[in-house]
């Protein structure tokens, strides 16, 4: 016999990675509603792939959080709706700090005044800092070294205390470089602007772009460029649900790390970029970036042994060939 599946909250639900995990939650059996803004994220693809309830509106906004909780039964929240641009947050950290914290805080008060205590929450690696050791596990030392990183590291220790003071349980995922789409060409990476490395080599690749810059070939690393860990959006989308299952099966607050365990180079990701697209994509070399750190590795092993994880997609090979079939359909 089954039972009805949840309804489950996504703030942020129209953007990149929250749109693959409305997918993930559809697929498992769970009914979605969606609050963006709308600001980063895509109505025509919460219309035409998800096709759930879309409330358009700000998770600042207190009386709209109540008539959502007031007029549906919602079992847990995901959280998405964070501003996530590193350089942007130094310039306007006070958009970092309103939205990221404040907005996260009055989301909170909302869920605890419905009755709602699970929490799914997107956080990121940037809480780490400079690495002292590689890979990163959940234990490393947090000092961030951006606003962004920090907005993060703050709702972490929010939620934190409100399972003491509270109960409200949480799962905090930390993740990696999110990359990738959807396999079957649903959903992608659309931002604007766009600061990630497989977006911006794909579009060179599509004339959109004069060249791609390389910043920095003089690290301590086997081709002299950054190494990164690169997660397939879609092994993101499929952590949370289990995530998701975790605390409501009763589980307790984890925080969980979400990468490869792999890192690839930027030369990597480029000359995989020109394998996948059979396009010779120009390259420009430029100074490293301040504050860039040469290798950023995560281990997950935390998520694979607690939540049963598994990637299914950890080659960048096909995080490329699936970046490239969404950049195709939606760019061209």
């Amino acid at each position: 016999m089954s039972l009805q599946k949840s309804t489950i909250l996504v703030t942020g639900g129209a953007g990149y990675i929250g749109s693959h995990a409305v997918l993930a939650l559809l697929q498992a059996g769970y009914e979605v509603i969606i609050l963006d803004n709308l600001v980063y994220g895509h109505r025509d693809l919460v219309e035409t792939v998800l096709q759930v309830e879309l409330i358009e509106g700000d998770i600042e906004n207190r009386p709209l959080l109540d008539q959502i909780f007031n007029s549906h039964k919602i079992e847990a929240v995901m959280h998405f709706s964070a501003y996530t641009y590193v350089g942007e947050s130094v310039t306007n950290p006070d958009k970092y700090y309103r939205n990221n914290v404040l907005g996260t805080l009055t989301l909170l008060e909302a869920m605890l005044d419905a009755g709602i205590k699970k929490f799914v929450f997107s956080s990121t690696c940037a809480t780490y800092g400079i690495p002292q050791f590689i890979p990163l596990t959940e234990d490393h030392p947090q000092n961030p070294i951006s606003p962004y990183g920090m907005t993060k590291l703050m709702v972490e220790q929010i939620l934190a205390d409100f399972d003491i003071a509270y109960g409200l349980k949480s799962v905090c995922f930390r993740y990696f470089n999110a990359a990738g789409a959807n396999p079957n060409g649903l959903l992608g990476e659309d931002h604007n602007p766009e600061s990630h490395l497989i977006p911006l080599v794909l579009q060179t690749a599509l004339g959109q772009r004069e060249y791609i810059s390389v910043f920095g070939t003089d690290y301590p690393t086997p081709d002299g460029t950054c190494i990164r860990d690169y997660i397939h959006v879609s092994d993101l989308a499929d952590a949370h649900v289990l995530g998701l299952e975790y605390l409501l099966q009763g589980g307790n607050s984890e925080v969980f790390n979400l990468g490869n365990g792999n890192g690839f180079s930027v030369n990597e990701v480029i000359t995989a970029a020109q394998e996948v697209t059979g396009i010779n994509i120009p390259v420009k070399q430029c100074d490293r970036r301040p504050g860039d750190s040469p290798i950023l590795i995560g281990s997950s092993d935390k998520a694979k042994n607690i939540l049963n994880w598994q990637p299914k997609y950890p080659g960048i090979q096909e995080i490329v060939a699936h970046a490239w079939q969404w950049h195709q359909k939606r760019h061209k």
